[in-house]
C-alpha cells in the first residue's frame, strides 16, 4: 500500500472513531464521516464498504495500540511475577481507558460485544502469546513452576478478559 493510502485510510478511522465517540456509532452517517474528514463520499467508499467496515476498522486500529503497549510492558526489566500483574493490570486499565474515551462507543462495544469479538480474535492470539512469553520467562528463572505453559496462557487469558466488563464498569 503507497504510504498516502494507509495515511488516508488511517486519517478516515481516526475521523469515523471521533464522531462515533461523540454522537455513537448509530447516530453517525458515512456522509458525516466523509464531511467531517473533507473526503468525497466515494473516497470513503474505496476504503471502506460499509459503516460497519469501518467501525471495525476503528475497533482493529484501538486493537493495535493495545497490543503495542503491551509489548512494551513485557519487554520492561521486572522479575516474571511482577511483570504478570503489571501487564495484567496495565491491559485492564487501558481496556478501561479506551472504552471511555471512545464515549458512546461504550454503548455499543458492549451491546455488539459478537462484532467486536471477531475482531478481537487477532488480538487474542497475539495477547497470548505475550502471555506465554511472560510465563516461560519465569519458568526459567525459577519464578513459576508451571506443567502447562500453553494451556496457562490460555487461562489467564480468557480470565482477564472474563473481567474486562465488570472492571470497566
Amino acid at each position: 500500500m503507497p504510504m498516502t493510502v494507509s495515511k488516508t485510510r488511517d486519517m478516515l478511522v481516526d475521523v469515523a472513531r471521533q464522531l462515533f465517540a461523540r454522537m455513537g456509532v448509530d447516530n453517525t452517517t458515512m456522509n458525516d464521516i466523509a464531511q467531517a474528514s473533507r473526503k468525497g463520499r466515494r473516497t470513503l467508499y474505496t476504503y471502506f464498504k460499509s459503516k460497519n467496515e469501518i467501525y471495525l476498522a476503528v475497533v482493529e486500529s484501538e486493537l493495535d495500540q493495545l497490543h503495542k503497549m503491551l509489548v512494551d510492558v513485557a519487554s520492561k526489566d521486572l522479575p516474571a511475577d511482577e511483570k504478570l500483574l503489571t501487564f495484567i493490570y496495565s491491559r485492564l486499565d487501558a481496556v478501561k481507558a479506551l472504552v471511555f474515551r471512545n464515549g458512546t462507543l461504550r454503548a455499543t462495544f458492549f451491546r455488539d460485544i459478537w462484532r467486536v469479538e471477531k475482531v478481537r480474535k487477532k488480538f487474542d492470539a497475539k495477547e497470548i502469546q505475550l502471555f506465554k512469553a511472560v510465563l516461560l520467562e519465569g519458568q526459567a528463572k525459577g519464578v513459576f513452576h508451571i506443567d502447562d505453559v500453553e494451556m496457562t496462557a490460555d487461562l489467564i487469558h480468557y480470565c482477564v478478559k472474563g473481567i474486562e466488563v465488570p472492571y470497566i464498569r
